[in-house]
């Protein structure tokens, strides 16, 4: 397990500056890690909510002094084509943060989507067995929360692969341990948690 974090002016817990690489985001990484061998000034991350690709733009940018968009799709295309424009002229790097490529991000000004056609790109695809466990495990720590072995084990072989997902699992089981002042584990999870779809499909042996 890496990490990807921010070089200066860490937030009172460091782990909040802290990207976990695994395989399932590892090219992102790469392609940020690289920035100096961008064919041009201007790069686009895709990733689905909750996947850390904010702080990955927030890492990038203290590293490289880059201009960074998040939710680009949403932002007026002729400012992200001035944007792309200035970023060639200035040759200050600009990260486009978005929930998808185009051609899923449908862009309208053909000569915006000619120059992010040219612009490298990188998706943070769903989130693998070892970062669904590492965001299990900081997760709870993170809430001061006991989270032994076997609960992360049992969630982690029934929580649905989605970034989102794993931090609602997360948040609920952190309201029902307070709520009943009860130590998380196996049997909380299975009463907070398995009326969901992503857990009822699976075997109840722990």
């Amino acid at each position: 397990m890496n990490q990807f974090a921010l070089p200066l002016a860490l937030p009172a817990d460091a782990r909040d500056a802290e990207f976990l690489v695994t395989d399932s985001n590892a090219a992102a990484v790469r392609l940020l890690d690289h920035w100096a061998t961008w064919p041009v000034r201007s790069a686009i991350i895709a990733g689905p909510p909750r996947s850390g690709r904010s702080l990955l733009g927030a890492i990038f940018s203290a590293r490289s002094g880059a201009q960074v968009i998040d939710d680009a799709e949403r932002a007026p295309e002729d400012e992200l084509f001035h944007a792309w424009n200035r970023a060639q002229d200035e040759r200050r790097p600009l990260l486009l943060l978005v929930a998808e490529l185009p051609p899923t991000w449908t862009i309208a000004l053909p000569d915006l989507r000619t120059r992010l056609a040219a612009s490298p790109a990188a998706t943070i695809g769903a989130p693998d067995d070892a970062l669904v466990r590492a965001l299990l495990e900081r997760g709870f720590a993170r809430r001061h929360l006991d989270a032994r072995p076997d609960l992360i084990a049992w969630l982690a072989a029934r929580v649905e692969r989605s970034h989102a997902a794993v931090i609602d699992a997360i948040e609920r089981l952190d309201r029902a341990a307070l709520a009943g002042r009860r130590r998380l584990s196996i049997p909380l999870a299975r009463e907070t948690l398995q009326s969901d779809a992503a857990f009822t499909a699976q075997s109840d042996q722990p």
